[in-house]
Parts: C-alpha cells; structure tokens; sequence
C-alpha cells in the first residue's frame, strides 16, 4: 500500500511539473544599447561601453506597456556577433543596440546600427541578426517584417529549419514590397523618390514547428531565430525623433502567420510568459502537498 501511495504521488508531481512549462515558452531575451567600444573579427566578438538595459512595465495590462532604458552596473558586455557581415557595418564608437537569450552579453543574436550620437540615436540604419527581436524603429520610417517557414523533414523540439522567409518592407503604414526569400537571397527596394533605400537579405533561419504535421502542441523549448541583414540609405532630409509605442518597428512574425509590422516594441515579447506564474505556483503548492502527505504516511507507519 505504502509503495502505490507514492508512486500516486510521484506521478502527481510529474503532471504537475508537466504543467508548469507553459505552451510556447520562450528563453528570456536581454536587449541593452551602449556605445561599441570594440570590436573585433579575431575573437568575432562585439563590446558595448555603459551599457543600459531594455525593460517595459505592463501595469495590469489594460493599457500599452511603458518601456524605457535603464543603466546596468556593469561598465562593458562582450558578446559574439550574429552574423560576419557585422565588421563591415559597424565600428568603434558607433551607436548600436544588442540582444541576447538567456542572460547579459556571451552571444548576441541581433544588433542594430544606431543614427546619431548619444541619446538622439533613436532609429536604426541596419540590423543584422534576428531582427524581429530588436525594439527600435528603423530610419526614414521604414519598416521591415519576416515570417519564416519551417522544413518540416529538418525539426528539433519546437524549431525546424527555415525553408524560406516571407518578408514585407512598409514606409508609413503602406506595404512597398513583398518577397518571399530563400536563404541567401534580398529585397531591394527605393520607390520613394527622396534618395532612401532598403535592402533586406535572408541569410538563414529557424521556424516554429508547430504547423508541421504532428507537431502541434508542443511546449517548451528555445524560441526560434533567425539571421538577417538589413540595410537603410537614409531619406536625404532625415530627421531624427523619439519613437512612442505608436511608432513602426521591425518584428518577426510566426512561421504560419501572414508578415505584419506590430505596433508594440518587439521587446515587449520576449519577457517570460504571465501564463507561466500560476503554473509555477501550482508547482510549488503541488510539493508542498507531497511532502505533507509523505510526512504523515511515514507517521502512521
């Protein structure tokens, strides 16, 4: 009697843990922006000098997240870049914001080319990496989405190899160009009659596998990302602004969904899940009554 009571327990506690991972659960992504004070193609690394991190604040959810750059307490963050088209974009002293999975620094996944100096660097002039990760707005706005389908044959977990990239550039609200990419392949675009480009190329990529046949319903895991480079010739009288939660940014879509320019910072979902909290809480409560229950089955024996 005793062994079935825990094996009872123990599968309870298994279905409990099952539960805690939440559908689509993503690795927390850490954007921070500062100043490139190396860079260097010998260790393919990249370094930022006073870093600031990116963070929003969702209130009770009601309204649009307030989001804004908070100073780190380290002095500088090393990571590798995503991409070697990196050292002939950027350079020391420039400008860029950078992101990671995980944790600070190690391996960035993405990068952007800040315009300007300093605090009025605002808006990007290229992106290189796994730009749907990036919270900044690209200059003369522009901006650029990407909606990556997966090879079904080549899956691992909740990602597969990208077959393909369906990429769509806007100016304003309008949608200029449309494109569906193989990798190693671009869109160029420069209709707008004020000297200003885009030129996008899919260097590879990832996608989520859950359209693949029976994939769906697969949970945990890392989130996909992909590899880009984006490139903007300014608009000859550029000006350069502050951007509100209104402006259009660069976002990724999912592999099935059709490429849209969101409205809302790309940061804004690469915080971990709320639906992961009651879960854990759960978790936790489920130990708790475990241990009790052990507690008292071995007092009784």
């Amino acid at each position: 009697m005793k062994n079935i009571t825990c094996l009872i327990l123990c599968a309870a506690l298994l279905a409990i843990a099952v539960c805690a991972i939440p559908a689509g659960a993503v690795v927390l992504q850490v954007t921070v922006k500062g100043t490139v004070s190396d860079i260097s193609s010998e260790t393919n690394t990249l370094t930022l000098s006073a870093p600031l991190q990116y963070g929003c604040d969702y209130g009770s959810g009601t309204s649009a997240p307030v989001c804004s750059w908070t100073p780190l307490n380290s002095t500088t963050l090393t990571g590798t870049v995503p991409d070697q088209a990196t050292f002939s974009v950027i350079a020391k002293g420039d400008q860029a914001v950078a992101v990671s999975l995980g944790g600070t620094g190690g391996t960035w996944i993405s990068l952007a080319k800040l315009y300007g100096s300093g605090t009025s660097a605002d808006d990007a002039t290229d992106e290189i990496g796994d730009i749907g990760s990036l919270p900044v707005a690209l200059i003369g706005d522009y901006a650029v989405s990407a909606g990556t389908v997966p090879d079904c044959s080549a899956c691992t977990g909740t990602t597969c190899t990208a077959t393909s990239s369906n990429v769509t550039v806007t100016s304003g609200k309008m949608t200029v160009a449309e494109k569906t990419l193989l990798p190693g392949q671009s869109l160029f675009f420069n209709g707008r009659n004020d000297a200003s480009s885009v030129n996008v190329t899919f260097v590879k990529g990832e996608a989520l596998s859950g359209t693949c046949p029976g994939k769906a319903g697969l949970v945990g895991g890392v989130q996909p990302v992909s590899d880009y480079i984006v490139h903007i010739v300014p608009p000859l009288a550029v000006t350069v602004t502050t951007h509100g939660t209104d402006a259009l940014v660069t976002g990724e879509s999912t592999a099935a969904a059709s490429p849209a320019v969101s409205s809302v910072p790309a940061a804004a979902a690469t915080t971990t899940p709320t639906s992961a909290l009651p879960f854990a809480g759960l978790s936790i409560l489920g130990l708790g009554i475990a241990a009790l229950a052990l507690a008292g089955l071995h007092r009784r024996n």
